[in-house]
């Protein structure tokens, strides 16, 4: 079994600098005059097979080989983003890119910003995954570290690819977009591997340099480890949903159309919230397209009013999700799926104002 560590250099890391001064690359700051890159690129590095660096530029690959070739690290592998239409840069991306570049059997994804990651952790993570697509930890108030999780690579990297075709740009969705996922309870099944919780220390601002603060908070909820078994699309279905989105990007809105309303009512029928909610909202998306390029008002007003109910039926999709990660008390994907029901509701609001 072949894994990989994907590790996220390429942010713009906002909450890092401070105003009216030059701008810093956090994943170059120094701690214990070491950059944090480079700490976690060697706790990493005895656990897996491989590692990644996923950067958004050429001029940040440059730096960072210069960098590794100073530490000794040569064995590391530089990639840089790829774009997509509706997401050009971001975790979701830096996701992607990752794992297609590597064909590792399982991989991790790690933000630069863990300087303390402990190898026994990344450990209890692979293992966490085997059986499942994803293993995520998440913490007594049901917060989830999306940004620290194991996941399947060949399950995953479709998926991974098709929400950024969609335009999805949040690496949630990976898991909200997943079929059997681990929720690993940190207080718990992590505390023999790291007991003071030091893989948690993640340095957002440059105060955070001297606090060292572990994100992980005692008290909620959440007791155990969950493991939830939803489903997803085929890889034919994922297939469809991307030339969906290429069409519609193309504005051949008749074809988009046609995929979008087809394949809606059957990722319904098994279930699929998320992605049945995202296929509704590219399917209002679709028809509101249509409606502006109808010089007949009839034909504009039933695209409309067509478009309205794609919409409605997207909210409710995304609210059936919201329901069931309320049961299991995974209070950050509940909030999620709430928003995309919120956002696919203010077409249907503006409506009138519209016509």
């Amino acid at each position: 079994m072949r894994k990989a560590a994907i590790i996220l250099a390429g942010g713009q890391s906002k909450r890092f600098q401070v105003k009216g001064e030059r701008w810093i690359d956090k994943a170059l700051a120094e701690l214990f005059d070491k950059p944090l890159l480079i700490h976690i690129i060697e706790r990493v590095m005895p656990v897996v097979d491989e590692t990644i660096i996923c950067v958004n530029s050429q001029t940040r690959k440059l730096k960072y080989s210069r960098l590794l070739q100073h530490y000794s690290n040569k064995d590391v592998k530089l990639c840089i983003d790829e774009h997509f239409t509706f997401v050009k840069k971001g975790p979701a991306v830096a996701i992607t890119t990752g794992l297609k570049a590597t064909d590792a059997d399982y991989c991790i994804i790690l933000p630069c910003d863990t300087p303390f990651i402990q190898p026994s952790v990344v450990e209890y993570l692979f293992n966490a995954v085997k059986g499942a697509d994803i293993a995520v930890p998440i913490h007594p108030k049901g917060k989830l570290e999306t940004l620290m999780m194991t996941c399947k690579r060949s399950n995953i990297v479709h998926i991974a690819e098709t929400l950024c075709e969609l335009g999805r740009d949040r690496p949630d969705d990976l898991i909200r977009g997943a079929s059997e996922i681990i929720f690993v309870y940190t207080v718990s099944e992590l505390k023999n591997c790291d007991p003071e919780f030091k893989s948690f220390i993640n340095i957002n601002s440059q105060e955070d340099l001297n606090r060292l603060t572990t994100r992980v908070v005692k008290g909620g909820p959440i007791r155990e480890s969950i493991n939830l078994n939803l489903c997803c699309p085929t890889e034919s279905e994922l297939g469809e949903l991307e030339m969906g989105s290429k069409y519609y990007l193309q504005k051949n809105f008749l074809k988009a159309l046609t995929i979008f309303s087809s394949l809606s009512p059957r990722l319904e029928s098994m279930g699929l919230n998320f992605w049945g909610g995202i296929s509704r909202d590219k399917e209002g998306e679709t028809l509101f397209g249509l409606s502006g390029r109808q010089g007949d008002v009839k034909m504009r007003e039933d695209y409309y009013v067509k478009g309205e109910v794609a919409f409605k039926k997207a909210a409710e999709n995304y609210a059936s999700e919201a329901e069931i990660y309320d049961k299991n008390q995974i209070e950050f994907l509940s909030k999620r799926a709430r928003a995309d029901r919120l956002w696919c509701q203010r077409p249907v609001n503006d409506f009138n104002n519209v016509i």
